[in-house]
């Protein structure tokens, strides 16, 4: 059973191969601002974090879906789209980019707990067959360490590891230490809820072991 998984995210990458899955990788071409834009303009209300990650989830599957159905119409497999938000006070937290965004929520998120919503969508390929999508989403609670200090931040920060992920965290990383507790499924909060996927799998008619790149 191939695997395309459609995100150039080094921990997404990492937790599927953990699961046993070796997938091809893929780009999404979508602009995620402008989509966000263009439902909320439509629909005249801000998005939900839920309809907000599922959104930018199904819109990446589908885009890399389309374009492997049309460049390699033997691909015989699954197509895995994600996206991630972490939410703090009714406020949402992406991905900070810059060492003084990253210091500021780590200062705020000390000895407090937010939400990481992650959403899921995967496409069922086949030759000769329309495309069938399932899609959903779960999210998992971080409480962080309240003793962290200002030094630790900074250094946290300077390793450039918080730079570039959903909340400015890793929990299977150098992050992991300044969290106390996670309570949900924990790789949700690393990319991807495995424990979805499995489910969104098996809607498409696909056993879970058929993706270990060893069956």
């Amino acid at each position: 059973m191939r695997v395309c998984l459609a995100s150039t995210s080094p921990a997404r990458l990492m937790l599927l191969r953990q699961a046993g899955i070796e997938p091809d990788t893929l780009a999404p071409e979508v602009d995620e601002e402008a989509v966000i834009a263009a439902v909320e303009a439509a629909e005249n209300r801000p998005l939900n974090p839920a309809e907000y990650v599922l959104l930018l989830a199904r819109r990446k599957a589908a885009d890399v879906a389309a374009r492997i159905a049309a460049d390699d119409p033997s691909f015989d497999g699954l197509v895995i789209g994600g996206d991630s938000m972490f939410v703090l006070d009714g406020q949402i937290h992406g991905k900070p980019y810059t060492p003084e965004v990253a210091t500021a929520r780590w200062q705020q998120m000390r000895g407090r707990t937010g939400i990481l919503h992650s959403g899921h969508s995967v496409y069922r390929l086949r030759p000769g067959a329309s495309p069938t999508e399932a899609h959903g989403t779960a999210e998992a609670s971080v409480t962080f360490a309240a003793d962290v200090t200002d030094d630790e931040i900074d250094a946290y920060v300077a390793t450039g590891e918080p730079l570039l992920v959903a909340g400015a965290f890793t929990i299977d990383s150098l992050g992991g230490p300044f969290i106390d507790r996670v309570d949900g499924d924990p790789s949700t909060v690393v990319g991807m809820s495995l424990s979805t996927l499995r489910r969104l799998v098996r809607e498409l008619g696909v056993r879970w072991p058929d993706t270990w790149t060893s069956s």
